[in-house]
């Protein structure tokens, strides 16, 4: 019986080479054929339509990785088909690491977790092209409008799946709402979480005067 070249496989040649030097190389082929897929199914599309949150990972060219976090009321990731779906972004902190990312390097990978109702994760890997508000509105008719008020995408990032599958639920912990509204889309830098984490107090080597943006 032939059987099917690594390359022909999903997965990087480096999870195969692991693969193969832990001897998993057999149960891995039975995930690859069971539980992935290169588009997002009904249960799926489903399952991305309710979620409040999402984790993000880019890389920039030189393959330099970020990750990221995006909340929002159910339905902030817009499914708008299986192989299609899109997020906003808003102006945050003004960084747009992610977005910036894409630019240089179309890769990126997501993660849902739903900790409250089916304790379950899915992750959707594709690449990423980025659209103006306006633009992305002329060809999706039904994307969805910011609730909040004055609250507006300062672009979106569609991702064109190319795997889907899923993420066991072992150590994914139960977790419960505490009926608390949160305010989507606040400025408040307080409410934002301020400097939390008290960097101010820590300069970086490029707030030195010598460091400059320019070229």
């Amino acid at each position: 019986m032939h059987e099917t070249s690594p390359r022909h496989l999903p997965g990087s040649e480096g999870e195969h080479r692991v693969q193969e030097a832990t001897g998993t190389s057999e149960r891995a082929g039975r995930f690859y054929r069971d539980q992935m897929l290169d588009h997002l199914n009904p249960r799926m599309r489903e399952f991305v339509a309710r979620q409040e949150m999402m984790f993000i990972a880019t890389a920039d060219g030189r393959g330099e990785c970020d990750s990221s976090f995006r909340a929002g009321p159910p339905g902030f990731v817009h499914v708008i088909d299986e192989r299609t779906l899109t997020y906003p972004d808003f102006r945050g902190n003004g960084v747009f690491a992610s977005a910036g990312n894409i630019l240089e390097n179309p890769h990126v990978g997501l993660m849902f977790l739903d900790f409250d109702r089916d304790r379950i994760g899915l992750h959707v890997n594709g690449r990423a092209t980025l659209f103006d508000d306006i633009e992305l509105r002329r060809r999706v008719r039904d994307l969805p409008v910011a609730e909040a008020p004055g609250q507006k995408a300062v672009m979106w990032t569609l991702v064109r799946v190319e795997e889907a599958y899923i993420h066991c639920r072992k150590h994914i912990p139960h977790l419960r709402k505490v009926g608390r509204e949160e305010a989507w889309g606040t400025d408040d830098p307080l409410r934002k979480g301020g400097d939390f984490f008290e960097a101010k107090d820590t300069p970086a080597p490029w707030s030195h005067p010598t460091f400059s943006t320019s070229s």
